[in-house]
């Protein structure tokens, strides 16, 4: 099909559907249900930057950045970068040990309830069937539809098939590869390595801050319309219940054709009888359109509107790459509980190698957090807020890249969750003995408790209310330092 044959179809489903590509229309567009209590998904950042394995997965970029290791690190490895561009990696990423359906596996026993896998990076090899990109898994590399084998595994299993496309940035990914001789240069390889687009705007050295101001250079219309299309089909053939993007769609030149791909996204569904999503970062859409995100952060407290934190066990890279320094399954487990209290989702990323294999590093931690949720579950699953996220003196830091550190949580910390006239209490860091401030004696504007106990133990919970503060104090062993979680009868 041509791109503007999509467009004409676009534009036709748009006419008939429930959604009209303006905010007003998109406005009534409802969070789904399913993904306010499923609360944790999976993120997949695997792809051609897992064969380097340097860096991080802008290796991409970076080979070609005269400022950058990878630059240096390329050369030396494989050679100058108009002898080895990029592409060259292709036929080394070969996945042979690739099995959907030991992931999935893997991530219904972590607790996992959705799947998003990155259908598209920035560095525009798309790991799907397309029509409009002949660069793909299926076409070279692993020759395999490597997002189908994961959707067909999820609908076997229970879980919620998801789908991110980051094609948006590969319009300039690849600049610098116009700054050095490079195979970037090479017009039969125009269709891998896009428009490529190089100005002073989009030098590495003020990329970020640049890109990041909506008011800057934008795309131009031929890219637009080729990116709409690629996103239209991708929710065809995929229908993935949420749809993911990165930072650059809240450029200025994007917002028409946002609003496009959301009513054709959001009528599709319609049309399907199932409920979706946008996630997005930024303020690329109206906070009631979609689900704001934020990139390896947090918020400090209870939001409004639902959201959700992505990040990645991996410390240093999304991707794989073979020096990665991980976090501990406490700090995830910890991040996590914090996220739901302030009445959001937790993403969580793994970055496989190129043979298609997940990292120790990352299956100890996605099992450890998958016993501690068969255990704590009931406290994070289908819950929502409470009237305040929790007490004590640890908080996250608000906003983007916030997460490097693991933050130090006392027996003092506390979070909240409700569900079904209960309440939900983590202490962060366990201890037999417990003050719960927020749930002292209160008067005429007290809660009753008439119960409590501990999930995961048999123990008869007693306790105590005054005037300062709850107190339990458990006979049993604490037995790690993953946070423990109080079933409370409230009335």
């Amino acid at each position: 099909m041509q791109i503007n044959e999509y467009l004409k179809i676009i534009d036709e489903v748009n006419e008939k559907g429930k959604y009209k590509p303006d905010w007003q229309s998109l406005s009534h567009h409802k969070v789904p249900s399913w993904y306010m209590n499923d609360k944790v998904g999976v993120f997949i950042h695997w792809g051609i930057y897992s064969v380097p394995a340097f860096g991080n997965e802008w290796y991409s970029r970076g080979m070609y950045d005269k400022n950058s290791p990878e630059y240096e690190h390329h050369i030396k490895t494989y050679g100058p970068q108009k002898d080895f561009g990029y592409k060259d990696f292709i036929p080394m990423f070969k996945a042979e040990k690739f099995d959907a359906e030991e992931w999935i596996k893997l991530f219904k026993e972590a607790g996992i309830k959705y799947v998003m896998p990155v259908c598209e990076h920035h560095d525009g090899f798309a790991m799907y069937e397309t029509e409009f990109n002949r660069w793909n898994s299926v076409n070279m590399g692993p020759c395999r539809d490597v997002a189908g084998e994961l959707k067909a595994e999820c609908e076997k299993n229970g879980l919620t098939f998801c789908a991110s496309t980051h094609r948006a940035e590969h319009y300039f990914f690849m600049n610098m590869g116009r700054t050095i001789e490079s195979d970037v240069n090479d017009e039969n390889f125009r269709d891998f390595y896009g428009p490529a687009v190089y100005c002073e705007e989009w030098d590495s050295r003020i990329l970020g801050e640049t890109t990041e101001n909506p008011y800057t250079k934008g795309a131009s219309k031929e890219w637009l319309r080729d990116w709409l299309v690629r996103t239209c089909e991708l929710i065809d053939r995929y229908r993935p219940l949420v749809l993911y993007f990165d930072w650059w769609i809240h450029n200025h030149s994007f917002k028409p054709y946002l609003k496009k791909l959301a009513a054709y996204y959001y009528n599709r569904a319609e049309e399907w009888g199932k409920e979706v999503t946008i996630n997005y970062k930024h303020q690329a859409y109206p906070p009631t359109v979609a689900v704001f995100d934020v990139e390896r952060g947090a918020l400090t407290d209870i939001s409004p509107l639902y959201w959700q934190t992505d990040t990645a066990i991996g410390k240093h890279s999304w991707g794989y790459r073979k020096d990665n320094k991980y976090k501990s399954a406490r700090q995830v487990i910890c991040d996590l509980v914090d996220i739901v209290s302030k009445n959001g989702n937790l993403l969580i990323n793994i970055g496989p190698r190129a043979d298609g294999t997940i990292t120790e590093e990352e299956t100890e931690v996605l099992l450890t957090m998958g016993k501690w949720l068969s255990v704590n579950g009931e406290g994070i699953y289908g819950t929502t807020f409470w009237k305040k996220f929790g007490e004590g003196k640890v908080n996250a830091k608000d906003g983007f890249f916030q997460d490097g550190d693991e933050k130090q949580f006392t027996n003092e910390d506390f979070r909240f969750t409700y569900k079904n006239g209960y309440l939900y209490v983590f202490q962060m860091r366990p201890s037999k003995n417990i003050k719960i401030r927020t749930l002292k004696k209160q008067g005429k504007h007290d809660y009753f408790i008439e119960g409590i106990s501990l999930l995961g133990s048999d123990e008869k919970i007693d306790f105590t209310r005054n005037d300062e503060y709850l107190e339990i104090n458990l006979k049993g062993e604490v037995e790690n330092d993953l946070p423990l979680c109080f079933k409370m009868e409230i009335g």
